[in-house]
């Protein structure tokens, strides 16, 4: 049964520039492990944007409930490639209250704009 559904769209440029313009955003959106790839290499501005959009998106199947930490939900990624979720803390407390067993999450990016869908599946 689907629980809920949450779709987010970011301005790549624009979210590019809040990271420059306050250094320390990037720690306060996302845990280390979303900021590199597996070679170790800095993840770019758009598949940042899009794990962003996610977050903002994981927030909308749970209702937009206050109090959820960025960090809390996480975009990690199968050797496949395929994007998962990975919660803890505040996401998975509204979760649990709300019957969340597993989750769906597609990231895109193109034009300047990346965008990002989940599904909460209980």
């Amino acid at each position: 049964m689907i629980i809920g559904v949450g779709i987010d769209v970011a301005e790549i440029d624009r979210f590019g520039a809040a990271l420059e313009r306050t250094p320390e955003l990037a720690h306060r959106l996302f845990v280390e492990r979303e900021l590199t790839l597996p070679s170790g290499e800095r993840r770019g501005t758009a598949s940042l944007a899009a794990r962003f959009a996610a977050k903002e998106a994981v927030a909308k199947a749970l209702g937009a409930p206050g109090g959820l930490h960025w960090t809390d939900a996480e975009v990690a990624v199968l050797e496949s490639g395929q994007p998962i979720l990975q919660i803890r803390g505040t996401v998975a407390e509204r979760a649990a209250e709300l019957g969340v067993r597993s989750w769906h999450v597609s990231l895109s990016h193109d034009a300047g704009v990346a965008s990002a869908v989940v599904i909460a599946e209980g």
